[in-house]
């Protein structure tokens, strides 16, 4: 391992199988600590369903059969990362204890929305 900065014009390589798993994971993980009550078990499970689709749906996109159903399961991953986040907010409203950790996993979330849209985005142009 060097000290050295890669160069501006190395390609970085992200494997978006593997950041979506591990969000899943991390949002289980996160779930299953959150205090249990009357409120925030639905929220809880709606979390983590939404969560660990994020994952699953890329997986189902990378094996898409056409440019439309990948477009289509792209648009299925964005919007699970939405509802992710939307999730995490009424957590913290009913648990404020989880600001810091529901924090981290909005920021996560939002990413992969941006990720999501721009793939969405350049495969419109691609039709």
């Amino acid at each position: 391992m060097t000290n050295k900065a890669p160069s501006p014009n190395a390609r970085r390589t992200y494997d978006l199988a593997e950041r979506t798993a591990k969000f899943g994971t991390a949002v289980v993980s996160f779930a299953g600590k959150i205090r249990k009550t009357t409120v925030s078990l639905p929220l809880i499970s709606q979390l983590v369903r939404s969560g660990t689709s994020v994952g699953a749906d890329y997986l189902e996109a990378d094996e898409a059969c056409s440019h439309k159903d990948f477009h289509h399961r792209i648009t299925i991953c964005r919007k699970e990362a939405r509802e992710t986040m939307h999730w995490l907010r009424m957590i913290v409203t009913a648990e404020p204890g989880t600001r810091e950790d529901s924090r981290r996993l909005w920021k996560e979330a939002h990413e992969l929305v941006l990720i999501f849209s721009t793939i969405a985005a350049k495969r419109e142009k691609v039709k």
